[in-house]
């Protein structure tokens, strides 16, 4: 199935059916009076989470949305029927921005919620709804009321407990192939990953968590560049970053603080983030090398450095073991 993250519908909810005019006519009553129904209600638009989704391809090519109108009011006070609503099934993390694509409508993060996008009208009413002690047969009936209509983005946002960080090529679809049963593409050049990728990760036989890959970041992806601000957004839901520095490049510091950068640029909390910083590529460095590197990773992150290889699954287990913790710790608080 293909990925998407963002998509625009355009919705319309229904009118209300129409009141009708209508009068009592049955043998041996003289005066009847007014007996016209009152229209039914149009069906509304309404978003729910469901599970078992994580894209939202289905957007790509049904894009227009419109509930019924409710049925017209009869004779005999009978009013329209009410019309059903038009379900549009979202992902778990899905946001519902307005068509500025800065004002958040809603944000679906449990299965099950659901949100009203557009009211449908009221039915009109029928002539019986205006007869009065001055006015015994009226002919007057309303029309429905036009149900609400609006165009809105679904931009979905992944849930993960932790998500994986760095700049392109760091290794990061190699270690998650190497802790789940992921599949993502791997291969020797940037931008091998173009879509955010989920495994689940079980560190032990007691514990387990989802873990979220995104594209290699570049510097300027907070304000968009490489759709980065987007991607980025896949991990702002998670409890705790890992962050993958590619060891075979000769300044991780400084690709360190390029990713660190992104996220404070980036904001909503992204930066303050619990963080595990790893030297990825143990495997490809010579000693000296990893000694060194380590050491100067350790003076921009202010931090231990774990330093592990995807590729041969040294230093993996205790990665995965402080994620736990931090994914816990998290939870608990």
């Amino acid at each position: 199935m293909k990925f998407l993250d963002e998509a625009k519908v355009h919705l319309k909810a229904g009118d209300g059916g129409d009141g009708v005019v209508a009068f009592r006519r049955e043998k041996f009553i003289e005066f009847g009076g007014p007996d016209g129904g009152n229209g039914g209600r149009g069906g509304d638009v309404v978003a729910e989470a469901v599970e078992g989704l994580n894209t939202l391809i289905d957007y790509r090519y049904a894009q227009h949305f419109r509930a019924r109108k409710g049925g017209n009011g009869a004779g005999s006070d009978r009013t329209g029927a009410a019309s059903d609503d038009v379900v549009l099934k979202v992902p778990v993390g899905t946001q519902i921005l307005d068509e500025d694509r800065e004002t958040v409508i809603a944000d679906l993060t449990r299965p099950g919620q659901r949100v009203v996008l557009c009211r449908g009208g009221d039915g009109g009413h029928g002539n019986a709804h205006f007869k009065t002690s001055t006015n015994r047969a009226p002919r007057r009936a309303d029309k429905g009321y036009p149900g609400e209509e609006r165009s809105v983005w679904l931009r979905l946002k992944l849930i993960a407990d932790a998500g994986l960080v760095g700049l392109p090529n760091a290794g990061k679809s190699t270690f998650l192939a190497a802790v789940s049963a992921a599949k993502p593409k791997i291969a020797d050049y940037p931008f091998t990953t173009l879509h955010p990728q989920l495994g689940v990760v079980r560190p032990d036989a007691s514990t387990e968590f989802v873990l979220a890959d995104i594209p290699g970041l570049i510097e300027g992806a907070s304000e968009g560049a490489g759709l980065g601000d987007r991607f980025l957004g896949h991990v702002e839901r998670c409890a705790v970053l890992l962050h993958l520095v590619d060891g075979t490049q000769t300044d991780p510091a400084r690709a360190y603080a390029t990713i660190r950068a992104e996220l404070e640029g980036y904001g909503n909390g992204l930066a303050e983030k619990p963080e595990v910083v790893a030297l990825n590529k143990a495997d490809a460095m010579t000693p000296q090398a990893r000694t060194a590197r380590v050491k100067a990773l350790e003076r921009a992150a202010g931090r231990p450095v774990h330093l592990i290889s995807g590729a041969t699954g040294k230093g993996v287990a205790e990665v995965l073991r402080e994620l736990a913790v931090a994914i816990q710790g998290r939870h608990q608080a």
